[in-house]
């Protein structure tokens, strides 16, 4: 790096879009969803958080509907 850069004095700007990128929510999932979010995160080395993500935000573009069918 160069001596003349001195970044104790500059002045950056903070992204005004941060607190709109992930919207904290608090949801109940049942423990084996949860355990085979855990094991794919281990087998990929992605935090199990971002795995249920990354699929929720694939099942909305694609416009999936869970198949639910409940019983009497």
């Amino acid at each position: 790096m160069r001596d003349h850069y001195d970044f104790a004095t500059m002045k950056g700007k903070k992204n005004p879009y941060v607190q709109h990128l992930k919207e904290p929510v608090t949801i109940r999932l049942d423990r084996d969803s949860v355990d085979y979010f855990k094991s794919l995160s281990e087998e990929n080395n992605i935090p199990y958080q971002t795995l249920i993500n990354l699929y929720l935000h694939d099942c909305a573009l694609n416009h999936r509907k869970p198949q639910v069918s409940w019983t009497d």
